[in-house]
Formats: C-alpha cells, sequence, structure tokens
C-alpha cells in the first residue's frame, strides 16, 4: 500500500496541472512592479504566518522568524556555518574577535565592530548587546530570558565598543548562545525598545533592520514578505562580502508539496525549502535547471541534526542499557533508509550526525573502536558493527539508479555514510533474556509478565520522512514479537516530548554546528542537572531525560576547556564511545532537506562542490548564499 501511495504522488507531481502563479513569473499576490531578474523568490517552510505583522523576535507571540526577518534583517555577535563558510566555517559578526574568556570562564569580554549601522541610521555599539541582555532578563517569558538570567550576574559597556559579561559559573561556551547556526540571541535596537513600554507586547512593525535587507512590503494575511536591499549594505557586517546579488528576496508560502515542485517547473519558484524524496525524483527527472545539494542521488543536504529512536529512559522499560541494545539489533537500518529517503539518506552509527566536520573528526577516526567494539548478551561477547553497510546501500540503489551512485569509497561514505549496527535477532533475544523478559508464543514479555508493549511516536504528515522511518521500525520489531505500534502525534509532538508523554519516538536530540568540531551546541543540555523528574516539563535537547555521571564528568570538563582547544573533541570521542556502549537513543541517519534551486534566474546557489553554506531557505546561515547568487545570463 504504501509503494503504491508513492506512485500516485510521483504520478501526481508529473501531470501538467495549471499553475497558480502569474506569467510574468511572480507568485500569487506579490506585488508585479518588482522586475523578476531582480527578484529571489524562496519558500517560507512555516506556510501562511497567522499573526503577520508581529517582527518582535525576542517576545514569542506567533510570528514568523523564516520569513526573512532572522535570515537577512537581524545580526548577532558570531556565526558558524554548518558548511565551509566564505572564509571559514567561523564568522566574527557583530564583534570584531572571538569571545574573550578570563582564566576560569567567569567573565567574557566582547569587542563589537565599528562602523554598523541599524537601517535607521543609528549606529550599532555595545549598547545594543547590554540593552538586549538586561531587556529580557527584566522581562521574564521573552524568548530569551531563562538563559540570560540563568548565566548572567552582569553585563556592562566600558565603553561604546567593549561588552563585559560577568557570569554566575564558569562557562567556557556562554558564547554560543550568541552564535548562529540556526538561530541565536538576536541584538535588539535600544534606542527604539527604550522607548517602549512592555517589550513583550511590542510588535517591532515596521522592523528596524541590521542587516543588509530591509522589509519593503508583507501580505497582511502572512503568504508572503518581500525584503528590499538597504541602499547603505555596505554599513552591514554581511557587505564585507560584496553587495549581495538579488535586490528583492520574497519568502512565501508556495503552497502544498505538488504545487512547490510545479512552481519551479514553471520557474516560479526559485527555492524550495524541502520536499518529500517523491518531489525531488520528479524535479530531477524532469528539470534541466534544478540542482539540488548534490548534483545526483541523494540530492539532499544532511543537516547538522541526528534523527534517532529517542527513549524515555525514565520508563522502567528502558532504563537497562540491554532493553535498548535489543532493540536497536532489530533494526535493519537498510530497510529504515528505504522506507524514509528511498535510500537517499546518510547513515550514522554514532551520536554525531555525519555532517560539515563531523565525518572528518569523529566518524573516521572512531571506526577502528566501532570495529572492535564488543557487547555482552549474557552467553557471548559479539562485535556488533558492521562496517559495509553504507557501502551495501549504495550497491542496492545501483542497479536502478545507474551511474548517479557513486564509485569511490569515499563518495559513497561522503553521500550514504559508513558502517551501522548488524541486524541480530539471535543477540537480541540473548539481551532481552539477560535483562529479565521472556518470549511466549512467539511474543515478548516484560519481568513483570506483561506484554512488552512499545509505542514509537511519530508526526505524521507533519514530517513524512520520519513517519514512515517510524514505521518501518514498528514494523520491523513487531516481527520479533514486540506489541510495537505506531503513535501519530502529529501537531502534539513539541508539547508531549516536553512533557515525557512517549515511550519512544522518531526525531532528534542531537543538534550540531556542522561546521565545528565542538559538541556543546547539545551536549552540555545532556547534564543530569537540566533532567527534569518524571510528569514535569523537560528543558530543551535531553529529550531521552537520559542521566548519566560519566557523561557529567565529561561535560564538566568540556566547561572548562577552551571553545578551539583539542581536548575538547577528545572529550567529544569519549562521549561518543559513552553514548555506544549505553546507547540512550539509536542514532539512524543525518535528516536529510531536500532544498531545490532553480537556476533559471540565479546562479551561484551553494552545492557539495562549492560548500560555501547552507542552502536551506530558513537558516541565518542563509544570508551568506545572497553575496555569491548573480543573475543569470
Amino acid at each position: 500500500m504504501r509503494s503504491i501511495r508513492a506512485l500516485l504522488v510521483v504520478a501526481c507531481l508529473l501531470v501538467p496541472l495549471p499553475f497558480l502563479l502569474a506569467t510574468s513569473g511572480h507568485a500569487q499576490g506579490i506585488p508585479q512592479n518588482i522586475p523578476r531578474k531582480e527578484l529571489l523568490i524562496l519558500e517560507n517552510p512555516e506556510g501562511t504566518v497567522k499573526n503577520a505583522g508581529w517582527f518582535n523576535i525576542w517576545a514569542i507571540n506567533a510570528g514568523s522568524q523564516s520569513n526573512g526577518l532572522q535570515q537577512v534583517a537581524l545580526d548577532t555577535l558570531w556565526y558558524i556555518d554548518p558548511e565551509s563558510g566564505l572564509d571559514g566555517a567561523w564568522e566574527n559578526s557583530l564583534a570584531a574577535d572571538k569571545p574573550q574568556y578570563n582564566a576560569d570562564f567567569t567573565e567574557m569580554t566582547v569587542k563589537v565592530r565599528k562602523g554598523i549601522f541599524w537601517s535607521d541610521g543609528v549606529e550599532f555599539t555595545a549598547d545594543d548587546v547590554v540593552s538586549t541582555v538586561t531587556t529580557q532578563i527584566r522581562n521574564p517569558g521573552m524568548r530569551f530570558s531563562a538563559v540570560l538570567a540563568s548565566n548572567v550576574a552582569s553585563v556592562d559597556a566600558p565603553d561604546l565598543y567593549t561588552v563585559v559579561f560577568k557570569l554566575k559559573r564558569p562557562n567556557s561556551r556562554f558564547h554560543a548562545n550568541f552564535t548562529v547556526r540556526w538561530g541565536a540571541v538576536w541584538i535588539l535596537p535600544k534606542h527604539v525598545f527604550d522607548k517602549v513600554e512592555d517589550p513583550a507586547r511590542f510588535d517591532f512593525n515596521k522592523p528596524i533592520s541590521l542587516g543588509a535587507y530591509v522589509l519593503h512590503s508583507y501580505d497582511p494575511d502572512g503568504k508572503w514578505y518581500i525584503w528590499q536591499l538597504r541602499d547603505d549594505w555596505q554599513r552591514t557586517t554581511l557587505g564585507g562580502y560584496g553587495k549581495p546579488g538579488p535586490k528583492y528576496l520574497a519568502y512565501i508560502d508556495p503552497g502544498p508539496p505538488e504545487k512547490r515542485v510545479i512552481a519551479q517547473l514553471n520557474h516560479e519558484l526559485d527555492v524550495i525549502h524541502d520536499i518529500a524524496p517523491e518531489g525531488m525524483f520528479a524535479l530531477a527527472k524532469q528539470s534541466k535547471t534544478t540542482r539540488a545539494w548534490f548534483k545526483g542521488f541523494p540530492y539532499g543536504h544532511p543537516d547538522p541534526t541526528l534523527p534517532a529512536v529517542i527513549f524515555n529512559t525514565q520508563n522502567d522499560l528502558f532504563k537497562n542499557p540491554d532493553v535498548r541494545w535489543a532493540l536497536a539489533l532489530l533494526i535493519d537500518i537498510k530497510a529504515v533508509s528505504m522506507a524514509a529517503y528511498r535510500g537517499a539518506a546518510t547513515i550514522s552509527a554514532i551520536g554525531v550526525p555525519p555532517t560539515g566536520a563531523h565525518p572528518a573528526t569523529y566518524h573516521h577516526p572512531i571506526e577502528e573502536w566501532l570495529n572492535d567494539f564488543e557487547i555482552d548478551t549474557g552467553k557471548r561477547k559479539l562485535k556488533p558493527y558492521d562496517p559495509t553497510i553504507g557501502k551495501r546501500i549504495a550497491d542496492m540503489l545501483r542497479p536502478s539508479m545507474g551511474e548517479q551512485i557513486p564509485a569511490d569509497p569515499a563518495e559513497i561514505a561522503r553521500a550514504f555514510g559508513r558502517g551501522w549496527w548488524k541486524t541480530d535477532p539471535q543477540a537480541a533475544q540473548e539481551l532481552l533474556e539477560k535483562a529479565g523478559f521472556a518470549k511466549r508464543g512467539g511474543a515478548w514479555i516484560t519481568p513483570d509478565g506483561k506484554p512488552f508493549s512499545v509505542r514509537v511516536m511519530v508526526e505524521g504528515d507533519l514530517r513524512p520522512v520520519m513517519t514512515r522511518a517510524g514505521t518501518m521500525i514498528v514494523q520491523l520489531w513487531k516481527q520479533a514479537g514486540i506489541d510495537a505500534r505506531v503513535d501519530v502525534a502529529q501537531g502534539t509532538l513539541p508539547t508531549r516530548r516536553t512533557a515525557g508523554d512517549f515511550d519512544t519516538f522518531l526525531g532528534w536530540s542531537v543538534e550540531t554546528w556542522g561546521g565545528h568540531q565542538d559538541l556543546s551546541y547539545f551536549l552540555d543540555s545532556w547534564h543530569s542537572q537540566f533532567v527534569a523528574e518524571p510528569g514535569k516539563p523537560q528543558p530543551l535537547r535531553n529529550w531521552q531525560r537520559w542521566s548519566s555521571p560519566a557523561l557529567d564528568k565529561i561535560i564538566e570538563e568540556i566547561r572548562t576547556v577552551a571553545f578551539d582547544d583539542p581536548k575538547s573533541i577528545e572529550l567529544g570521542k569519549e562521549y561518543v564511545k559513552l553514548a555506544v556502549k549505553e546507547m540512550p537513543t539509536i542514532p539512524l541517519m543525518a535528516y536529510i532537506v531536500f532544498t531545490a534551486m532553480d537556476q533559471t534566474h540565479w546562479t551561484g546557489f551553494p552545492t557539495s562542490e562549492n560548500p560555501y553554506t547552507n542552502p536551506v531557505p530558513n537558516w541565518g546561515n542563509s544570508r551568506y548564499m545572497f553575496v555569491r547568487l548573480k543573475p543569470a545570463s
């Protein structure tokens, strides 16, 4: 049934339906007086924005972040690109240099850049940084209030271009809060917010821009936003890389997946944020001008996030690592890859995404350790790692994909990943029996005599690739005698995830910088100090609620090591090995985003051959794309 449905989706995409956009190449509703040769049209993955006129990103009020606001209008101290970057992955943006800490990491000094101006002509200074922090600390409930209040003892500007943070405790990674990977603590304009009675209720409409673009117009119904290049773009941090190519940027809601595909086929949507694999395959087949991250299969961009089977380790069933390992050994990652992405996935056996700087830093160096790693089933010791699985996925796809599948081992590893765990039902059975489970009549029974039931929570149609992966895993577990069930959460998954209302779910609790080897973007949040009691909301990222004294020791040592210190990588490898042994989550693959870029009107998009930034258009880092784009001849 699943394959029939997929064929129907593809068939629908191939039908030359009439499209909703005008023949001028403008999206429906966008002002028609903007020359197409000056306009780049991008998808806003948030769709139609309900509170269209809300631009105060520092106050949570259901406005849009990905309508161009965080990408082209806002700025902060630093950026770390998930790819190579225009001039290296690290970017001093509003800061003139890297953060300067004192010896015990209880104080951070920032020198801010001179000559940067807000779009209303007021100069950006250290006072804006101080106001960003103090405004949110004084107004609990704003977007960054909690993280700033929990870290900052005081913040001062001894002069117009210096900011001094005094921290409540040592934290060598405090600067990460002001460092963009996807987003960060954006700097607000002090001269605007000083005049506001209640910053949490202020809509910031029309927004004053610190980036290279300023708001031109927007649809009151939230279907599109247009940003125009500032006349004084040289007085912004992006200006140091040259003049951006597009004079106008339109972030739009192009409608459901089939309409996005048709829009790009008609050259009326330059950048699709993400589509299902079938849509990408249809574009690759029909469009001579569409380009994805990879030139051929697997096409999509592997994000620095790591989809996994995430256990609720406060559930008695999943407290024992032997049980978690048994469930891992019942998974056939090849089948999961095919179900989720039709094989277009980059697999990972370890708790680090196989993207950006990580394959060279973690995946390749640790493979020898993985090959020698053993687990004890209670009856024998065995080596569960199979280094050939990435190659086997490539070989499985080659008959139908032909030359699109690389033959070079390094390219195969880059596109499809390296190894993963062997599918070993016998070892899984021995581990479950070691944990006190028993199999009766082909069905597994828990130590207290109840059926071994496992719910796998998925998002349904909101994230189809994860739903497909979860459905396949449920099928594999059911075949082994486990009472596994798909639990479709749809829009309630974030709420249930935070509340711990799940057995397992398909998602990610690992997000990394991508372009920088340090793992602090997620790892510090895994410290046991942040683990909530059962039934209480869990702070960001450690959705598995895993507590480990060994991990706490690693994290606490990282906090005392500088961000660029090679020792932090060695500590990161210790985390990887510990996570393999304990299996708090079952890592699966990178999250693949099928961003499709039409080169009819614009050229110079980032690709795997020229990976100067992430092409996914809702990321803050995507601003670097605009200085490389040029009108097509």
